[in-house]
């Protein structure tokens, strides 16, 4: 990739924090079409900012002090709509697991490490929170520490997929991973990747728990497509140990086969 184009697209706060890996697998969408450098430039950040900052507030993206965690919470669309419903997600989530101490691994995590305080009391949790926002990670790492919680935010791309299957490999068992949301975006960014991750990510995890909208955010008209190629594969590939909806948002918990 042009090194110079690179500069213009991360010249942009939003983008600025963002993995090369990630913003070059976009760029590449369009590199080899007939356009100019500035509508590749232009279709590449339309596309990182469809990917990775549709969700956010860009408050998000700046220092903000004297807020609970609530207030950020809010301010970002998808734990927003999970806000009232936390503790029921995790309790299902976390159902049939008979260890207290349990390492929880958020792939593409956006803020929601945050919720960290919605999951069982009865629970010892270490959190490791994956995102390539650089920004969210930093938001994060503030939280945990401000709050004196046993977790770390790291702000890595999900397509270093070696990179990632080192992070889940060095956490304690039991290992639950956590995909919210992620699969839409994996799938823009290079078609049948999320079913890759899924199969090389299964044999390190006791549980993974995907999620995907089933209705528009803001809105509550119900999508068309409903991932029938996701459900398909789950069930060809892993044990569903769980299927539910809460508030326009589906989850798969599955186990290794």
């Amino acid at each position: 990739m042009n090194e110079e184009l690179l500069k213009k697209i991360i010249e942009k706060k939003e983008f600025s924090q963002l993995p090369k890996k990630d913003v070059e697998l976009v760029f590449e969408k369009f590199e080899n079409k007939e356009l100019n450098d500035y509508q590749k430039l232009k279709l590449t950040r339309d596309l990182l900012r469809k990917i990775y900052s549709s969700f956010s507030s860009r408050k998000l993206l700046r220092e903000v002090k004297g807020r609970d965690v609530e207030w950020f919470l809010n301010k970002h669309k998808s734990t927003k709509e999970r806000l009232p419903f936390y503790g029921d997600i995790y309790k299902k989530i976390f159902l049939g697991v008979t260890e207290k101490e349990i390492s929880v691994i958020d792939l593409g995590a956006g803020i929601n490490g945050l919720s960290y305080n919605f999951f069982p009391k009865n629970l010892k949790i270490k959190y490791i929170g994956i995102e390539a926002v650089g920004q969210l990670v930093d938001l994060m790492n503030k939280f945990f520490l401000n709050e004196k919680i046993n977790g770390k935010a790291i702000h890595e791309s999900l397509f270093e997929l070696e990179k990632i299957k080192k992070i889940i490999e060095k956490q304690k068992r039991p290992r639950i991973v956590f995909l919210f949301k992620v699969i839409d975006s994996l799938e823009l960014i290079e078609r049948n990747y999320s079913k890759k991750l899924l199969k090389e990510i299964a044999p390190l995890a006791d549980r993974i728990a995907v999620s995907f909208a089933t209705s528009s955010l803001g809105r509550r008209s119900d999508f068309s497509a409903r991932r029938n190629w996701l459900i398909y594969f789950v069930e060809e590939n892993f044990n569903l140990v769980d299927d539910f909806e809460i508030n326009g948002e589906r989850y798969l918990v599955i186990e290794e086969k």
